[in-house]
Parts: C-alpha cells; structure tokens; sequence
C-alpha cells in the first residue's frame, strides 16, 4: 500500500479515540491578511501525537511485556495516554529537560515513568535496553511507519474541513508530523518546514544531503529537540524538496505571546514556531499566497507571561 491508503487506514482505527480538532482563522499578528490555522494543541495530552499512539496499538499485537517509549515529554503522554485507554501497561522513558508540566501529564496517566539524565537521545538509548530485556513494543516517536501514518492523519482531516490554502507551515522536531503531511499531500501543496535555530536537525540533514546528528538548545528544545531526524521525514523532503525555515528563540516566543494575548491560545513554545516564521519574515508569503498554520503542542505550566 501507498501512503495515503495507509493514512485512510489509521483514519479508519483511531476513529473514535482521537478528537476532530477545530480549524480558524486569525486576524492581525502583523501579518497583511488572516491565517488559517488548525488548532491541533486541543487534540488528547495537547499535541498530534495521540494519532501516531493509538495507530500504532491498534494496528499490531501488543505482547505481554507491554510498551515502552522514549519521549521529550508529548510523545510519552501520547503514548501514555493510549495504553491506558486500551489497558496495555506501559513505561515511557524521558529526559530531564521533558519539564514538570509534560512529565507531570505522564504521571497522570497512570504509566511507569523514568527520568533520564539528557536529552531525548539518552531517553531513547533507556528504552532500547528496556525493550531488548522485557520484550516490551516499542513505540517511536517519529520513525516508524505506523507513528508518521497516525500523524498523517492530521492533514487528511484537515483537508476534510475545507483548508483553503497553498502553503502549509508546520514545525519540526524529529519529523513524524510533517513526515505525514508530507505522506499524504504528495506535493499537491506547498509544505515550509520550520525549526528553530538551534534545534535544526532537518535544516542541517538538508544542507549535507544526509543525517547527522546536531546540537539541541533552546526554548522549545524539550518537543523539538531531536539531535538527529528521522529517515522517514528526510526521505520525503529530499523527494519533495521541501522548503526549510529556521526562527530564533526570540520570534517563538513572541508568537507565543500573541497567540495567548490576542487569541487566547495557550501553546508551548513547539506550538507557535510555525507562526514565529510569518510574524519574523523568516518565511514571507509571495502576493495572493494564502497561507495556513498548524498549531501542534499546549503543554506548558499556565499563562505565559507569568
């Protein structure tokens, strides 16, 4: 099967445990006309990751030694979130910059949780062992077929609900989200990649023509803070030569603010990167470009001005 056959069939299995997220437009942001934009931040545990979670549980046999996953923090919640919906026991490994308020949501789903000392690639390097001593399924944040099928289903929905535009602007960590919007449109519209500055592992792919490992740093290095990027995503960017775009911390953290300010969106500093490349120039629109954003991760400790 093609892509978009797989994606119609994690739409298919994860009806009825995922939600349907709004879509809007937004007005003002210094921007010349209104941005679409879906508000997938309202999707279960905040972000698009309970797609890949369930699709990938739901498409195979779970064994006795149940799951494991390595996580910045939204991947573990995601993955938390389904096993405990489906009642498979499950033990998710996150690094020490996951933050209280993602390893917090674990704890709350019921989950064994293990914080490791690092960054995501040592949480990563946990849950293999993990995996080769019990047996466990281990559910990959953004590498694996089933995961970037799940997260595909995304953009299908949004097409679903009438996206009226020519570019998608989405942001980019380890690649699972954008690897299936990329899956699913095939070209049919213009995807921009974007990432911050210094959590670029797509950018850095890009420009040597294979993966390599970067350094990760910066505000929302604890969801898009994968040293390297997944070979799924870069794969499909090097065929579809997709458009990349870096923003500094300063420019996600002023999206941030407006959103909550003249939105009353509360996102992480994930969830507005892909605005902070309008609102910053990084990415400008050419004359009669409509424009669309997906809004992809809330999960911070309240009011981001305080």
């Amino acid at each position: 099967m093609g892509w978009p056959t797989e994606i119609e069939c994690a739409q298919e299995r994860i009806n009825g445990h995922v939600r349907r997220t709004p879509v809007t437009k937004l007005d003002g942001f210094g921007l010349p006309v209104p941005v679409e934009v879906k508000l997938e931040h309202m999707q279960h545990t905040g972000t698009f990751k309970a797609r890949g979670a369930f699709n990938t549980l739901l498409a195979q046999e779970v064994p006795e030694g149940g799951i494991v996953a390595a996580s910045g923090g939204n991947h573990g919640a995601a993955v938390a979130y389904a096993a405990s919906k489906l009642g498979y026991p499950a033990k998710i490994f996150v690094p020490e910059m996951a933050g209280s308020s993602k390893i917090a949501l674990i704890e709350r789903s019921g989950a064994e949780l293990q914080v490791v000392p690092g960054a995501y690639a040592d949480a990563l390097a946990a849950a293999r062992a993990h995996e080769a001593d019990t047996g466990a399924m281990q559910v990959h944040a953004y590498d694996a077929p089933l995961t970037v099928a799940g997260q595909g289903t995304c953009m299908s929905e949004w097409e679903s609900q009438g996206l009226d535009a020519d570019t998608v602007l989405i942001a980019v960590g380890g690649g699972g989200l954008i690897a299936g919007a990329m899956a699913w449109l095939n070209g049919r519209r213009k995807i921009v990649a974007v990432e911050p500055q210094t959590s670029c592992a797509l950018n850095a792919a890009l420009s040597v023509g294979a993966l390599v490992d970067v350094d990760v740093s910066g505000i929302a290095a604890n969801s898009l803070g994968a040293k390297r990027i997944g070979q799924i995503c870069f794969d499909l960017a090097v065929e579809q030569r997709i458009d990349c775009r870096l923003v500094p911390d300063d420019a996600i953290r002023e999206a941030q603010i407006a959103l909550w300010q003249q939105a009353r969106i509360l996102v992480e500093p994930a969830g507005a990167t892909a605005l902070a490349a309008l609102m910053s120039a990084a990415y400008v629109p050419e004359a009669g470009e409509k424009v669309a954003v997906l809004i992809c991760g809330a999960n911070i400790a309240p009011d981001p001005m305080t």
